[in-house]
């Protein structure tokens, strides 16, 4: 069976009431085909595939309906653009529901994505920290991935979109629906200059348990979480689980202890997670972004420091102190720089090259 065909194949039994991701693998392993086993009498189907009651009766009342045709933006698991990272979840979503750039998928298939997570009803601090996190990671070079919901997610967004950069909203609705209603302007933004995507189809109920899943699609496709403040009973503190619990390096940006909308957040530091006190920390230890050329970022601190070393001296001098991590302060002091840019820059193409890499804590060492 081709591609087109096991598509068609898939939304067709993907759109019955019921049938999730295991049963259709079921079916395909038992049938060789989704196409085949719509083909099969249904007494057989049930007895073979081990279809329960309520999906024998989804699936008669499915059979004298004409055959659904999926949307054009629309991703089955077999697509080559499904992100790979999804297929390794415990429950893999059904099918994708997206709109806007789709090179995008390129990226948050490599994990080259940083998502910024928090409360709905965040502090006026906290939100203009989001923003300007947003907005730095934009011009950074990452795509900025968020929920959408109110409060932290949107101010995120919206510093992106400040930045020019690519913001990503997963949705816990289906594309059509604003939640709140309030971000539909912010919505429509984020699907023109970046990506949204959602597993709800068109017409789906919204479900509280839909806004706590996605989170498991969020996290899975980035390469680091941020929470910027969050309570005790949060969606954040879910992502933050999930980050945890997967290997996701989990950075938090500290607030005031005697906030309560931010004692899940604060609380995620005394677990060890890293603090974040500026931006420039985070990306930093993440290098350029996909969306960023390393040249013109050089240039531009050319540009800002004309007085700087030249690049191939400054670069000896790095790798001769790098035989055991360093901190930026320390490199800074044992080589002389002035410009703390230029010293990033310098780090960020030794590591391009192969010759150092990043460690947790804004430290780097050389490859041996």
């Amino acid at each position: 069976m081709n591609l087109r065909s096991r598509r068609l194949a898939w939304y067709r039994w993907a759109s019955i009431d019921g049938f999730g991701v295991a049963t259709l693998r079921r079916l395909e392993a038992v049938f060789g085909s989704l196409e085949t086993a719509w083909q099969t009498p249904l007494p057989l189907l049930q007895q073979r595939g081990g279809l329960n009651k309520n999906q024998v009766q989804a699936l008669t009342a499915a059979l004298d309906t004409p055959p659904p045709q999926p949307p054009r933006r629309w991703l089955a698991p077999a697509d080559p653009a499904f992100p790979a990272p999804l297929h390794q979840l415990d429950r893999p979503p059904l099918q994708l529901f997206w709109q806007g750039k789709g090179s995008t998928w390129a990226y948050l298939n490599r994990r080259q994505a940083v998502a910024v997570v928090g409360s709905r009803t965040a502090s006026d601090h906290a939100l203009a920290w989001a923003e300007r996190l947003g907005r730095h990671m934009a011009e950074a070079g990452w795509p900025v991935v968020s929920g959408l919901a109110a409060g932290v997610d949107a101010a995120a967004h919206r510093g992106c979109l400040a930045g020019h950069g690519r913001p990503v909203g997963v949705l816990g609705t289906h594309l059509q629906r604003a939640y709140p209603q309030d971000n539909r302007s912010l919505q429509q933004q984020v699907g023109a200059a970046g990506l949204l995507f959602s597993e709800q189809p068109p017409g789906e109920p919204v479900r509280r348990g839909h806004f706590a899943a996605r989170n498991r699609l969020l996290v899975s496709l980035v390469q680091v979480l941020v929470v910027v403040e969050c309570p005790r009973r949060s969606g954040a503190l879910i992502a933050a689980r999930l980050a945890q619990e997967a290997g996701v390096p989990l950075w938090v940006v500290p607030a005031d202890a005697g906030r309560s909308s931010a004692e899940g957040s604060n609380q995620l530091l005394q677990q060890g997670a890293t603090v974040l006190l500026h931006g420039e920390d985070l990306s930093a230890d993440l290098g350029p972004g996909p969306l960023l050329s390393p040249r013109k970022q050089i240039v531009t601190h050319r540009q800002a420091a004309p007085t700087a070393p030249p690049t191939s001296t400054m670069a000896q001098l790095l790798l001769g102190q790098l035989g055991q991590p360093r901190t930026l302060e320390e490199l800074q002091e044992q080589v002389g720089a002035e410009d703390q840019g230029l010293l990033l820059t310098q780090l960020f193409q030794l590591q391009l090259d192969g010759a150092v890499r990043s460690l947790p804590g804004l430290r780097w060492v050389r490859i041996r």
